[in-house]
């Protein structure tokens, strides 16, 4: 009796070990990978530590290996679970289901490589090199702007590269393709040889600037009925002479019956008498000289007169309160030209900016003028701007005698209020040092010039006149524009002096109109820029 309960607790014992293993055994198939992977991870445990010392492994490392594991056996759950819920449900649900499946296409192949030549020898034993080329140093167009010039000529404006220009010998062709117009619907092209002109003078760098000069022997778009102008460049060897490389480029698009041709009417009147072209404005600018600039040019230019300033990051948020008032009333256009700093030519691209204003606006002004805000244009008492341009209308540009200011300078006597004043009115000693060759700067009457720079202009039909000084000169702030802070630096009392071995006199010629200027900004503006700091 005793032997037979003993062999019935046996077979139970045994039962109940067979029903564990077979728990464990029938499990999910996630267990079973938890399990694997577990037995995995111990037996790189194990094996770590017959590693040399040199080999190490991270404690980040087991993380990312660890959570790798983990990541794949949650998917494999998470799938296994799906396929569940499929093998239950219906047909129908089935079938719905495998619908919303997104299958993700197989990622395209990456393209062929290029055929590389390679060196080899030749029958004679010579040793063949090979020259494989990879990439672009510059382009070979850059486009920023193209206008008519005419009924028949069209200005190209934009950057280049400058060694292809200056160690090869680059050429260009302009093509016209017209709308298809009725009865024919023909669209012939027409095309002429582009003439280039470099304004830059050699200051360019990586870039230099060019205008392409599309002058066809017929009137171009003549009926209004639409066409597109391209350039086509071409290299002509230039940096690969194996290689002709021509970029055909649309340059501008005339939609049908967009052109107004009476604006180029020789006797037509142009809307402004006076526009400004200010080369690109860049830097931390002091929004006070700013304000006085505009201001004092604004009285002096008059109603019909307009400045378009170039924003090169130099036009921050003060800057540009500055000029909103200006600009609403329709003295100012701003254009920000941010992006040129991709190009690394001469100074901001300066000579593209300039060129870009000409051709843009050469038929909305009798005379256009060329220099900086730190510079101050001015006609004696007894003239005006209007009298003393008359006088020299005969010529297609005149260029500006410079009067140099020193911008530390101050009198005594306006010491304790001297930050109350603008600069034009405390700067007040003139450099007068001789033999000093000093820049000028112009102006132009714009239908006569095809290209400009930055201090005059050598692509134009006419007369230049050199010698303005009883008529008109600037006087030139250098460093003012850039200075944040008080630039009274030292005062004095004295009509001569000698400041850093530079002779100085006493000239408050500005002095005497600041206030006048004061008074007809807050005429035209009213009180908003009074609190404008330096």
């Amino acid at each position: 009796m005793k032997m037979a309960k003993e062999r019935e607790k046996a077979v139970a014992a045994g039962g109940e070990k067979k029903v564990f293993l077979g728990v464990v055994w029938n499990c999910a198939a996630e267990l079973k990978l938890l399990l694997t992977a577990l037995l995995i991870l111990c037996s790189v445990a194990t094996v770590l530590q017959f590693l040399p010392s040199r080999f190490t492994i991270s404690t980040s490392d087991l993380r990312f290996c660890i959570s790798r594991i983990t990541t794949t056996t949650t998917t494999t759950i998470s799938t296994a679970a799906a396929l569940s819920s499929l093998n239950s449900s219906s047909s129908s649900a089935a079938a719905h289901a495998a619908s919303r499946l997104v299958v993700n296409p197989p990622p395209p192949l990456p393209a062929s490589p290029p055929a590389v030549d390679r060196d080899r020898v030749l029958e004679n034993g010579v040793i063949k090199r090979v020259f494989n080329p990879y990439g672009s140093a510059a382009y070979n167009f850059i486009t920023m702007g193209t206008y008519r010039g005419g009924l028949n000529t069209f200005a190209i404006n934009g950057l280049a590269s400058k060694p292809l220009h200056l160690y090869s010998k680059p050429t260009y062709r302009c093509e016209w393709v017209p709308e298809p117009s009725p009865p024919s619907n023909s669209s012939k092209p027409i095309t002429t040889v582009g003439y280039k002109m470099l304004p830059d003078w050699g200051y360019g760098r990586v870039y230099t600037t060019v205008i392409v000069n599309c002058t066809f022997s017929e009137p171009i778009n003549a009926g209004n009925s639409g066409g597109k102008l391209y350039l086509l460049a071409s290299t002509s060897g230039g940096g690969d002479t194996k290689f002709d490389a021509t970029d055909r480029i649309q340059v501008l698009e005339e939609p049908k019956g967009s052109v107004d041709f009476e604006a180029f009417d020789p006797n037509s009147k142009p809307k402004y008498d006076y526009l400004y072209c200010g080369s690109s404005l860049y830097g931390n600018l002091s929004p006070q000289r700013v304000r006085e600039w505009i201001a004092y040019h604004v009285r002096l230019f008059g109603e019909r007169s307009h400045f378009v300033i170039h924003d090169a990051g130099g036009v921050y948020d003060e800057v540009f309160e500055v000029l909103k008032p200006w600009m609403e009333l329709g003295y100012v256009t701003l254009q920000d030209i941010r992006d040129q700093e991709r190009f690394d030519g001469y100074y901001h691209n300066q000579f593209m900016v300039v060129n870009d204003c000409l051709h843009r606006y050469k038929f909305m002004a009798k005379w256009m003028f060329f220099f900086d805000v730190d510079e101050f244009i001015y006609v004696p008492p007894k003239s005006t701007i209007k009298t003393a341009l008359d006088s020299l209308s005969e010529y297609s540009q005149f260029t500006i005698e410079q009067m140099p200011m020193n911008s530390k300078l101050c009198l005594t006597a306006d010491y304790g209020r001297y930050y109350r004043k603008w600069g034009m009115e405390k700067l007040v000693y003139k450099d007068v040092k001789r033999g000093v060759r000093r820049d000028r700067k112009y102006a132009i009457q714009p239908r006569n010039v095809y290209a400009t720079g930055v201090h005059m202009s050598q692509n134009l039909v006419g007369k230049t006149n050199h010698r303005t000084n009883g008529k008109v000169k600037y006087y030139h702030y250098h460093g003012s524009i850039a200075q944040r802070r008080e630039p009274c630096k030292t005062l004095l009392n004295v009509s001569e002096t000698y400041f850093e071995k530079t002779p100085y006199v006493l000239d408050t010629t500005m002095r005497d109109v600041a206030w006048a200027v004061k008074k007809f900004e807050l005429k035209m503006i009213g009180n908003r820029l009074q609190n404008t700091r330096q």
